[in-house]
Formats: C-alpha cells, structure tokens, sequence
C-alpha cells in the first residue's frame, strides 16, 4: 500500500516538473506581457476612452445591425473576424474597413484546440484574406477564448503581431446568451477610463447585444466616453507613457 501511495507521490512530482518546464503550459503572466508589450488587456489612463471590440463575425445579420448602431453614435470599434466568415462575407468585411473601424484576427476557422504551427498558418491566411478584401494589413490577433501559452506568444510575436485580451470585468459574456439587461448591466457598471469590452457579432444570436449596445452608447457617451479602436487606444497608452518618462 505504501509503495501505491510513493508510485502515485512520484508520478505527481514529476507531472508538476514536467508542466513548470514545459513552455507550451508555462504563464509568464500578465505582468510580463504587458511590460514586453506583447499583450493588450486594458491601460491606465484618466481619459475617459473605452474599446469596443466584437469577435467571431463578420456576420450577415448581426454585423450590418451593430455597424449602424456603431455609426449613430460615431463611435469606432475593433473587429476580431473569423477569415472563412470574412469570405463568405467580404462586403461586410470591407464596410467594417471603410465606416473606419479596425479589422483585427480571431483565427481562420475558428479552433478551440490548435497547436502553435496550426495557429499561425490560421493567423497568415486570415491577414491574406483581409488584406484581399480591404487592402490593409492586420496586427493585432485575439486567441480563441483568450487561451494561450508562451509559445503561442513568442511564435506570434516573431511574427509581427500583437495579441489582445479584454478588461475580465467586462467580458458581456454575450455568446452565452444572458440577456439583454445583463449585458448592459456589466458594460455599465465595468467601464472604466482605457477599458476594452467584449462582445461578439457573430456564432449565434446577437439580437440581445444589438439591443444592449442601443442602451449602452447613449449612457455612455452621457457619461463623457469616448469610442476608440484598440490602435488608438495604444497610441493614449505609448504617450502617456512618453509623458511619464518625461517627468522622472
């Protein structure tokens, strides 16, 4: 009985020392990736400017919806599209471009699982079908369900891109259909000057999020918000940062 309980100790052990070493489980953590400047959560900074980002469109229905809400309000977004979505619906694609919104990658097909080489063939082919449609280069990416590991970042990284998460207090968690209220409740009880929302415009029903964002723009907007896309938010972070080092 006791060599059971050594066996199993051991195997354990070596279970733990083989998942600290292995980079492909290790975290560094958010601390190092925002200090390296490969990962985007949210930034400090006392302008009231807010992200707006929608992931897994473009979407027939949803997208045009949240584009006119989006333009009533002047406020500009950030959109992590899913490449064979963007193909079925390059004119939706090309709109997002042209109302001067940003396009970001959300993967080609949408994986849950994928290994890093599989990861950033899907990253090459949805920046080719962007720039098919639209002319522009894409560099920022958003991992499926904001799951990833060290190697995963260094592979994206090298390759020229930087990866985006969101504030965790406010992802709507829209995808999981919580309704309306709920949806405004956490953007407006959650936003915080340099936050970055999570929504979706496509993978399922996305009335309740077009319902949400009619209520949550006016009220924000009221509250002196401004709409930026994740690039302009970048921008606020890089010179606040500048002013910062000034005044040292």
């Amino acid at each position: 009985m006791r060599k059971n309980y050594l066996l199993l100790s051991l195997c354990i052990f070596a279970l733990f020392v083989f998942v600290i070493n292995d980079k492909s489980f290790a975290d560094k953590g958010r601390r190092y990736y925002e200090e390296a400047g490969q990962i985007l959560w949210d930034i400090k900074t006392d302008e009231k400017v807010i992200a707006l980002t929608f992931d897994d469109g473009p979407h027939k229905k949803y997208t045009p919806e949240i584009l006119d809400v989006l333009s009533k309000y002047d406020a500009k977004a950030t959109f992590f599209i899913v490449g064979e979505n963007a193909e079925k619906n390059p004119e939706l694609a090309y709109r997002i471009h042209d109302e001067n919104h940003e396009l970001a990658i959300h993967t080609y097909t949408h994986p849950f699982k994928t290994n890093v080489s599989n990861l950033i063939k899907e990253i090459k082919q949805t920046h080719a079908t962007i720039y098919g449609i639209t002319g522009y280069s894409p560099v920022l990416f958003r991992p499926v369900e904001g799951q990833y590991t060290d190697a995963m970042i260094d592979a994206i990284h090298k390759e020229g891109y930087k990866v985006v998460m969101w504030s965790w207090h406010l992802d709507t968690f829209d995808w999981k259909s919580p309704g309306e209220k709920k949806i405004i409740n956490t953007v407006l009880k959650g936003a915080k000057p340099g936050s970055v929302v999570l929504f979706h415009d496509g993978g399922g029903n996305r009335e309740p999020t077009v319902r949400a964002l009619k209520k949550v723009l006016p009220e924000l907007e009221k509250q002196g918000y401004k709409f930026v896309t994740i690039t302009e938010l970048l921008e606020i972070q890089r010179l606040n940062k500048k002013k910062e080092n000034k005044q040292r």
